[in-house]
């Protein structure tokens, strides 16, 4: 088994909340790492359906089951369970009485935070990271090859063609809870519209366009995109706030959360494909981005992921503040760094220096090489090393 980098936080929760609520994307491998955390502990899951109509029907009941507590698997599918929780938990005064996982964001966390507020800590897991990945000697030689090949645990525990199963998780998990959740009726305009949206991967969201492409309203684009940013199948990152006196974009970007999804989608099925689509540099940049996203989740740091553009095309593809110091990332998907890529790095370090108020700036670039080097003040660091 793959050491998660979330585990130590995982049982520090434990030991001061009654309730730990694990959520992310399906088989990110939320129930193997608590159920190998907590073995000693009884498992339900709310998968199986005489399981979930008794939660739903009788809470109070099904929770008798549990004296000592237990892991209840996909939580969000009886909802009626979380304000059962709240009076059994205050009633022993247990800590980790109980963990929840489940692989719905908003739908689940809405009923957390009406029910369980101060009872119960949240641990978001992502797929697999570099770190995890390279800790364990999994890593690919080359980023093409791990860009296909995505994260998702069950691509390195199985025998699997990654292109074969990744098109079989879109059809079992991606579209079935996506329809569930907005019951869709016309499967091929999501279908569809899922293809169009790994395409944008990387890059701002327009959804006037997407909409235009797909054949839907405006209306439909945000209705549905909410549904996939539930499902934990993409997410955004949005603008810096810092404006320098320019004039900034307003629009955020849009990520897939598993890059090797999105090659999916695109019909990429092999490292030299990758080597030679037009959207490479989108997939390199989405996978980096990934990686500090799931390096905060791990560490259960709240901050966000922002990036910065101004309205003539100066960009920062990651922009990451603690306190008044303040981080600028560029990412080059080259194997080699370009006496050019550093151009935007310092138009924006200039900028930060003369009108931001920042106490400390740390310029950086990740880069599909192999060595990390210094290079006009700039940390540069390659893929593999984050």
């Amino acid at each position: 088994m793959i050491y998660r980098h979330a585990s130590p936080r995982l049982l520090r929760l434990l030991e001061g909340f009654p309730i730990v609520t694990v959520t992310g994307p399906r088989q990110s491998g939320k129930t193997t790492l608590v159920r190998s955390l907590l073995a000693s502990k009884p498992y339900v899951s709310l998968e199986a359906p005489a399981q979930r109509e008794f939660a739903r029907a009788q809470p109070a009941d099904f929770l008798l089951q549990f004296p000592e507590g237990a892991v209840i698997d996909e939580a969000q599918n009886a909802p009626e369970l979380f304000s059962q929780l709240q009076s059994v938990v205050d009633a022993s005064g247990i800590m980790g009485q109980f963990v929840l996982t489940g692989s719905h964001n908003l739908s689940l966390l809405s009923g957390v935070t009406q029910s369980l507020a101060g009872r119960t800590a949240l641990v978001e897991l992502l797929p697999l990271s570099i770190a995890e990945l390279r800790d364990a000697r999994l890593l690919s030689p080359d980023y093409a090859t791990q860009l296909v090949k995505g994260f998702y645990p069950a691509l390195y525990s199985r025998a699997v063609d990654p292109y074969e199963w990744l098109q079989a998780y879109l059809v079992t998990y991606a579209e079935r809870d996506a329809r569930q959740l907005a019951a869709i009726a016309d499967l091929g305009a999501f279908q569809r519209f899922l293809k169009l949206t790994a395409a944008r991967t990387g890059q701002l969201l327009n959804m006037q366009s997407l909409a235009s492409d797909a054949g839907i309203s405006d209306k439909t684009v945000k209705h549905w995109l909410s549904i996939l940013e539930t499902c934990y199948l993409i997410h955004f990152v949005r603008p810096h706030f810092a404006n320098f006196g320019k004039r900034l974009t307003k629009s955020s970007k849009l990520y897939m959360t598993d890059v090797g999804l999105a090659a999916a989608l695109l019909g990429v099925r092999n490292a030299d494909q990758m080597q030679h689509h037009p959207l490479r540099g989108a997939f390199f940049e989405t996978m980096v981005v990934n990686e500090f996203l799931k390096s905060r989740c791990n560490a259960g740091v709240r901050d966000p992921l922002y990036f910065w553009r101004d309205n003539i095309g100066t960009e920062i593809d990651l922009i990451l503040e603690r306190g008044t110091e303040v981080a600028a990332i560029e990412v080059k998907s080259g194997i080699t760094v370009a006496s050019d890529s550093f151009g935007n790095l310092k138009k924006w370090k200039k900028y930060a220096t003369e009108r931001g108020s920042f106490s400390a700036i740390y310029p950086g670039l990740v880069y599909g090489g192999e060595d990390r080097f210094t290079r006009d003040g700039v940390d540069v660091m390659p893929w593999r090393a984050l």
